[in-house]
């Protein structure tokens, strides 16, 4: 999240009785008509209230029943949630500045903001029976501020990959090793540097998509000569509006698509992968649960979760949430297809 959008909301509280009685405004630019889809489960606000504090969602699928899922979350300033699928608040553990956050098994990473000079990745292990988050303890992952995360879908027992973004666009990607009664460790693989600041991640294979917040996503792909970057999909008030900030990923009907949250004007855009081909943009609109907007980060996870989400589930972070703190909305996967037509 950009200064410009903190001094926004700190200006907006201020302001706030002032503001009273009068109608909402709306974005600044609108890009193209979105469609409208509504949340059909919202969770527990965040503990951090009057305050830009719910950041980033993963979703834990448990491998012995797969319609059984628990959901990851970070208050960026206090630490993680963990909530079932009604969206009950089950668990927390304070972790204090942790703004994105991951999971490969039941190995929970997020990007670690507590030293704002040295990056760090903070390690955690899910005990989906209890259930419960505990520590494993920080892995030091170079200079600058840690601000974006995202790890590689990978086997049982591969090795993880993650990569990690400093604030200033410094992309550094590498294998996260666990050792019993050792700090976990971090090993640079590649590193890029993306012009400015940047956040949201997300892998397709090796292949890394990046969210550069004012620009566009771009497509980083490793190979023995270096590092291919293109902006595969540009900041154009129509697909995407500044800031680009969440990446997901999800695969439907033999698909697999890219959504990208369009802060600037509270939608998401889907494009088909791997040509980044644009297919259109949603909204959550005003429903039981509310509508969604001002989204930081995102997930998107296929598969059978029973009755409410039979196809799938996306998960956005909603930053306007009041009067409650700021919270994360769950909208029906298969929804979403039908109003694109996918």
């Amino acid at each position: 999240m950009t200064a410009i959008r903190q001094a926004k909301l700190w200006t907006s509280l201020a302001f706030a009785s002032l503001l009273a009685g009068c109608a909402a405004s709306g974005p600044v630019i609108t890009g193209l008509p979105p469609v409208r889809v509504t949340a059909s489960a919202e969770t527990a606000p965040v503990g951090t209230g009057r305050a830009d504090a719910a950041d980033d969602p993963a979703v834990w699928v448990d491998p012995a029943n797969p319609n059984r899922v628990l959901i990851v979350a970070t208050d960026k300033k206090a630490g993680l949630h963990l909530y079932d699928l009604s969206g009950k608040d089950i668990a927390f553990t304070r972790a204090g500045l942790v703004n994105n956050v991951d999971v490969a098994g039941n190995i929970i990473v997020a990007s670690d903001r507590n030293d704002g000079v040295n990056a760090h990745l903070a390690v955690f292990h899910l005990d989906p029976g209890k259930p419960a988050i505990a520590a494993l303890g920080r892995a030091s992952a170079g200079t600058g501020e840690a601000y974006g995360l995202c790890l590689k879908k990978s086997a049982a027992g591969e090795p993880i990959t993650a990569a990690l973004i400093v604030k200033d666009g410094t992309v550094r990607v590498g294998t996260l090793t666990l050792a019993e009664g050792a700090e976990p460790n971090f090993a640079v693989a590649w590193e890029h540097k993306i012009p400015t600041q940047s956040e949201g991640c997300v892998f397709d294979g090796d292949t890394l998509y990046v969210g550069e917040e004012d620009a566009g996503i771009w497509r980083l792909v490793p190979g023995a000569a270096g590092v291919t970057a293109s902006l595969v999909a540009p900041v154009d008030n129509q697909r995407l509006v500044a800031d680009v900030e969440g990446l997901a990923t999800i695969d439907h009907k033999g698909q697999r698509y890219l959504i990208a949250s369009s802060q600037g004007d509270n939608a998401f855009a889907v494009f088909r992968l791997p040509a980044m081909d644009y297919v259109g943009r949603f909204a959550i609109a005003a429903g039981t649960f509310g509508a969604v907007s001002e989204t930081d980060g995102i997930e998107a996870v296929a598969g059978n979760f029973g009755s409410a989400f039979p196809d799938g589930i996306f998960l956005a972070q909603d930053g306007e949430n009041a009067p409650e703190a700021q919270n994360f909305k769950l909208v029906r996967w298969d929804q979403i297809a039908a109003a694109l037509g996918l």
